[in-house]
């Protein structure tokens, strides 16, 4: 299987932030840009392995600005690592006040994808070659993000064999 290049799967989306959007700080929604960073990640997992991918993880969403209806957003992704069935997607969204131009990173963002056949079984996908030195450096730490997921998956588990599925109504 021929190895894709980081730019194979870059998807690039711009939107504009309206008033429903917005939560009672005047800034955008953290679920509403959550929405829009799973939409890109998708169709980049999709782009690099050419097969269903559906989200295995959301392993972070940092915020580290906040998104006011004066901002476009623009959202760019792109498959930054691979294994066997699953890809690591890299989500920076960048907002520019559209009456200044500046332009600031506002959130970043890493998924996990798993690329399915037609029968919703894991599928091979091809290795991914960074170029630039952006794709380089996400590229070089993902190991040890990979680490930190499966650590967390671990612990997800043995948290949710304590909870319950009962309703607290049923007491």
């Amino acid at each position: 299987m021929e190895p894709k290049v980081c730019k194979d799967s870059r998807v690039t989306q711009t939107i504009l932030v309206f008033p429903n959007e917005l939560n009672h700080y005047q800034t955008m929604f953290g679920g509403s840009l959550m929405a829009h960073i799973d939409m890109v990640a998708t169709l980049s997992a999709i782009r690099h392995s050419r097969t269903t991918s559906v989200t295995a993880s959301t392993d972070s969403v940092d915020f580290l600005c906040p998104i006011t209806q004066n901002d476009s957003v623009c959202l760019e992704s792109y498959v930054t690592w691979t294994g066997k069935s699953s890809m690591e997607v890299f989500v920076k969204v960048v907002a520019e006040d559209l009456f200044t131009g500046e332009r600031r990173i506002a959130t970043t963002s890493f998924l996990t994808f798993v690329a399915l056949d037609k029968n919703k079984k894991p599928v091979q996908i091809p290795q991914v070659i960074p170029e630039t030195e952006e794709e380089k450096k996400l590229h070089e730490t993902a190991l040890d993000r990979a680490k930190m997921r499966k650590l967390r998956k671990e612990e997800s588990k043995n948290l949710a064999s304590h909870l319950t599925t009962k309703k607290y109504w049923d007491n």
